[in-house]
């Protein structure tokens, strides 16, 4: 998300962008100096430790996803800047399937290590600064990443095999759309909980199914295609929640439009010839 981020602000904005090389967002001084000299606007934190990396390592994933948000949303009080903060749909449990979309004003129940840490660091930057947009967002896909979610479609156009988990469900967000909307927002100037992505619900197979068949292939070959997983049988570190749709209140309180739905917003991606992974 960073990369998008700098790429789109950059044509109107002073943008300075910073990879973990250039900060480390768990080292108060350096965040200090950083901002003291930038003297930015509006601080967006991309960074994250993934959720496999954080139940492997509890400490470091306290430490990034935690301590450091803490940190820079301090460093923007401070400054008098606003601060954007991503989050993810794992503070919530994912139970029961048939559930409605999560909003606000359902509780927060993370199963894993990332999602505890990511709920905290929410907590944590609502409290050091109070012009704080916290973004919980889910899957999401762009250019430039090598995930499943980056690549299906192109794999699939070139008939490549691909494995596809059908048993737990999301709501998918193309990282163009995301940030359209959180600069949407940030124009309001009405900080709170966001949550963000496009509309409507799907597996990662049926995500895979959409991807085919705007790389116009027929059943037959979805079906020799597409080697069906289960969640239950990827033996990952960390328990993933199973269905966690989201929905918008504060996006709905405001009049902003609905998000377009997920299969209108990965035909614009495959459309755009960014389903090539780089």
């Amino acid at each position: 998300m960073g990369s998008h981020f700098t790429r789109r602000l950059q044509t109107a904005h002073q943008v300075l962008s910073l990879t973990h090389g250039d900060l480390d967002i768990t080292d108060r001084a350096a965040i200090e100096r950083s901002v003291a000299n930038s003297k930015p606007d509006l601080i967006v934190n991309c960074a994250v430790l993934q959720v496999d990396d954080s139940e492997l390592d509890p400490q470091k994933g306290a430490a990034v996803n935690i301590e450091g948000p803490r940190l820079l949303a301090e460093s923007a009080n401070k400054a008098g800047a606003e601060i954007i903060h991503f989050s993810t749909q794992y503070v919530f449990a994912g139970e029961p399937l048939d559930r409605a979309p999560y909003t606000i004003n359902d509780k927060p129940s993370p199963i894993n290590v990332y999602g505890k840490t990511k709920l905290i660091g929410e907590e944590a930057v609502h409290e050091a600064c109070g012009r704080s947009y916290i973004v919980r967002t889910s899957w999401v896909y762009g250019a430039g990443k090598n995930s499943f979610l980056c690549t299906v479609h192109h794999d699939l156009k070139l008939r490549k095999r691909v494995r596809a988990i059908d048993d737990i469900w999301s709501s998918t967000t193309y990282v163009e759309d995301l940030i359209d909307r959180v600069m949407m927002i940030q124009r309001t100037g009405f900080h709170g909980t966001y949550h963000i992505v496009n509309t409507g619900t799907c597996s990662y197979y049926e995500f895979a199914l959409e991807a085919g068949r705007l790389a116009r292939l027929d059943h037959s070959e979805l079906d020799s295609l597409i080697e069906i997983t289960h969640e239950r049988n990827m033996e990952r570190v960390a328990k993933r929640p199973r269905c966690t749709p989201l929905r918008c209140l504060l996006s709905e309180k405001l009049g902003l439009p609905p998000m377009r739905d997920w299969r209108a917003a990965l035909a614009a991606y495959a459309e755009s010839g960014n389903g090539v992974p780089e």
